[in-house]
């Protein structure tokens, strides 16, 4: 042992300290201190050092020998242990454990897995073996590390952890979402430019690019919204101009099989490859237009289609999904809708009408699944439809066609029951008869004109479908139950019926006289107000006053088949003219009526005229300037019609004509024949010619000045509806402000009002808007002062509630 450790302590050297010089004996030379000065950035490290640990006094242990150093050196290291230790683990004591002896002779002892050792104690292990090794340090620099420990350890746990781990890992994040961002703008922007250039390719020459036809559509389907509505419109322009003007039909298997040329192979190949990926582009739109984000670009590419091809294949699918979004609540797309099929009624050339039948029906179920619920827009499409009238006429010299031949048929066979007298004229005629046919048919094969038996067929199914229509919401409204009464009256239960009114009027002359007679029912139950079981007004005065209308316009148009009485539909306007009201009915209505029915009117009853024209002269008082002049109008044209009504403009001792059925003036009947009028005297016309608007004093004037001796008849010059619309414009043209300028007087009139009908336009116009910019000055003033004061309250309350509060 004693030469082990003789060895160990010469191996084992403790290290040479550098010599001590005093500070004394340091010199610095002056190009030191210069080289300093002018290069201080490379003595900027000398600011930073740590002095204290550089000056700690470091002191050998007293009274300690060489010999005795080398025995603490070898005590120090005796303690670490071996390298084949740490890495095993700990040998335990031989008197605690016995060993095993292996087959080669060794002894091998249990050993136990080394403890971890914390970092504190590892350091307190440190110090106090540098306490017990060669070097010492003072109590002075002992306080000093404590407090640098303890300092470093406060700012590990509160600043060194969030600075270090939090900030690298949200950079890190932000880095990678850049570049993705980047990486999608590039990818998109690429797209883009890949579209674009397949649609100018197909564009240019569509039979030989047709393959990249299908790559087009893939951008339908991006997970990007913006590149995928790219796609859907790329491919649209790109349909729309490629799409041939005929119907494709794919060959059969029996023409494969044929042996074809190069360029009916490219042609087939073509319309092959456009049929199925124009198949695989409606499979796409269809389900789009009910996904919120595509739902306008959908439709629209949908209704482009329709409208620029009809006639091509797949138009099945087309109208139903357009017909379908006339329920829309999306005005855009309503109206997108309804344009497109209007379109599609008008240019009936490109589908020869099928496409308008298969329109027209599938409204006609709409109107029936919704329960005549629908905006009206859906119904009026169907004014846009124009029939042919001579198909309706030709039909009556068909059946007498078909007469004609069933008893030319009988005289044949009577003549061949008879000898056969001349062959030879028979033969003749057959031959006639056949080339003739065959020639009719080339013609047709060749001609684009569609045959006549199907236009027939055509027309006939498309009327039926719309009257149905129409019919079924006449039934709806007149079959209203009570609880539909309570809906109704705030206008939602009845919105087809205004539309319902103007296309039976428009297309009355094509209604079938068999129904003619439940349709005039009807108008009547509706121009009263009143459904069936019902008691209760649940139509507007001018919905009613429009049924009138229709039920005027029916029996005009079908006028050689049709007797019936209209007495009722006079009563009902004559009593509608109180209920009117100018600024809630509409003036338009009011004024198509009194000239349908009263202007326009070809059979005269007096004691009816008169009854209108005392009750138009009576309401001309309280109605607008327009209504007025509109009703005043038609009172002359009565007058001048009725040689016997002008008794009504002389003021006699016993009142008017008593040549009347009825002497007693009774204003509040029902009954124009009863209300007596002709005993009455307009004295209305004295204070209609005091009215505000010039124009009404003219005509008022006018009527009072016809002569009630001539005997001649007048023709009317002026309608109501143009003197309606010739003072509405003009009411409109008023302009209030004064600070405006004047109005060119000179505008453009359809029919002027010519002779003593044309209003005198001697209007100080400057005064008027003079007087006007005063009134609503004043009002405005009076406003903003209400408004002043209420501020002024509300700031006074605030400041009595403040002082309160600082009160308490």
């Amino acid at each position: 042992m004693g030469k082990k450790q003789k060895q160990n302590q010469k191996v084992i050297r403790a290290p040479e300290l550098p010599p001590e010089v005093p500070d004394e004996d340091i010199e610095i030379s002056d190009e030191d201190v210069k080289f300093v000065a002018k290069n201080r950035a490379y003595a900027g490290f000398v600011s930073t050092l740590d002095t204290q640990s550089i000056t700690k006094h470091v002191t050998r242990i007293a009274n300690a020998k060489e010999d005795d150093l080398e025995e603490l050196y070898e005590r120090r290291s005796r303690k670490k242990p071996r390298e084949d230790e740490e890495e095993k683990g700990i040998v335990v004591d031989r008197v605690d454990a016995l060993p095993v002896k292996t087959l080669d002779g060794k002894l091998v002892y249990r050993t136990v897995p080394k403890p971890v050792k914390n970092d504190e104690s590892s350091d307190k292990e440190d110090e106090s073996d540098g306490d017990k090794g060669a070097f010492k340090l003072t109590k002075a620099e002992r306080r000093a590390k404590l407090k640098k420990k303890k300092k470093e350890e406060k700012k590990q746990a509160k600043e060194v952890v969030p600075t270090e781990e939090v900030p690298q890992n949200s950079q890190v994040q932000v880095l990678a979402e850049v570049k993705a961002d980047l990486s999608a703008e590039e990818v998109a922007e690429n797209k883009k430019v890949r579209i674009a250039e397949l649609g100018t390719e197909l564009l240019a020459d569509p039979e030989s690019n047709i393959k990249s036809l299908k790559e087009l559509l893939s951008f339908c389907k991006d997970a990007d919204k913006d590149i995928a509505k790219m796609g859907l419109k790329s491919s649209l322009v790109v349909f729309r101009d490629i799409i041939p003007g005929y119907r494709i039909r794919l060959p059969t298997e029996k023409e494969l099989e044929m042996k074809i040329s190069k360029a009916v192979k490219k042609t087939r190949f073509f319309e092959a490859t456009l049929l199925s990926s124009y198949k695989a582009y409606l499979q796409m739109v269809i389900p789009l237009q009910h996904r919120p984000e595509f739902s306008r670009v959908a439709i629209h590419c949908l209704c482009t289609l329709l409208e620029a091809h009809p006639h091509f294949n797949f138009r099945e699918n087309l109208i139903p999904a357009v017909v379908k979004n006339l329920a829309s609540d999306d005005d855009v797309v309503r109206k997108l809708c309804s344009t497109t099929i209007q379109s599609l009624f008008k240019d009936e050339g490109k589908h020869g009408g099928e496409a308008t039948v298969e329109a027209v029906q599938l409204i006609a179920e709409l109107v029936k699944i919704h329960d005549c619920h629908l905006h009206p827009d859906s119904i009026e499409v169907f004014l846009a439809l124009s029939f042919d009238e001579d198909l309706a006429r030709s039909e009556k010299m068909d059946d007498n066609k078909g007469k004609y031949k069933k008893n030319k048929k009988r005289k044949n066979a009577d003549e061949q029951n008879q000898p056969a007298i001349n062959d030879k004229k028979r033969l003749k005629q057959e031959l006639l008869s056949k080339t003739r046919e065959e020639v009719n048919a080339d013609f047709k094969a060749t001609s684009f004109a569609q045959d006549e038996t199907e236009r027939k067929r055509i027309q006939a199914q498309t009327l039926s479908a719309m009257f149905n229509t129409y019919f079924r919401i006449l039934k709806h409204t007149v079959q209203l139950d009570r609880s539909q009464v309570n809906a109704s009256s705030t206008g939602v239960s009845l919105p087809l019926l205004s539309s319902c009114l103007k296309g039976v009027g428009l297309f009355a002359h094509f209604i079938d006289l068999d129904f003619m007679s439940d349709l005039m029912k009807h108008l009547k139950i509706l121009a009263s107000g009143k459904s069936i079981g019902n008691s209760e007004n649940l139509l507007t005065v001018s919905e009613r006053i429009e049924c009138c209308i229709v039920a005027f316009k029916v029996m005009r148009k079908n006028l050689d088949a049709l007797n019936v009485d209209l007495q009722d539909f006079f009563i009902q306007l004559y009593n509608l003219i109180l209920e009117y009201r100018p600024g809630r009915d509409e003036g338009e209505i009011f004024a198509e009526a009194l000239k349908i029915m009263l202007c326009d009117d070809r059979q005269h009853d007096m004691q009816r005229a008169a009854a209108f024209i005392k009750r138009l002269a009576s309401s001309s008082l309280c109605f607008g300037s327009a209504e007025s002049m509109a009703a005043l109008v038609t009172v002359k044209n009565l007058l001048q019609k009725n040689m016997k009504c002008r008794y009504m403009l002389e003021n006699d001792v016993g009142g008017g004509s008593v040549s009347g059925s009825v002497a007693k003036y009774q204003p509040y009947s029902s009954d124009p024949h009863l209300s007596g009028a002709l005993a009455s005297v307009l004295w209305e016309l004295n204070l209609l010619s005091k009215h505000y608007h010039p124009a009404i004093q003219t005509m008022a004037s006018n009527i009072s000045k016809i002569n009630t001796a001539s005997n001649q008849v007048y023709m009317p010059t002026v309608s109501p509806q143009q003197a309606y619309s010739e003072l509405l414009l003009e009411r409109e043209q008023f302009n209030l402000s004064c600070n405006t300028k004047k109005l060119s007087h000179k505008r453009k009139r359809e029919p002027t009002l010519s002779g003593d009908d044309k209003p005198s336009s001697n209007v100080d116009e400057d005064g008027l808007r003079k007087k006007f910019a005063d009134h609503f000055t004043v009002v405005h003033d009076i406003v903003e002062n209400e408004k002043l004061r209420k501020e002024l309250s509300l700031t006074t309350a605030s400041l009595q509630l403040y002082q309160v509060y600082k009160k308490r």
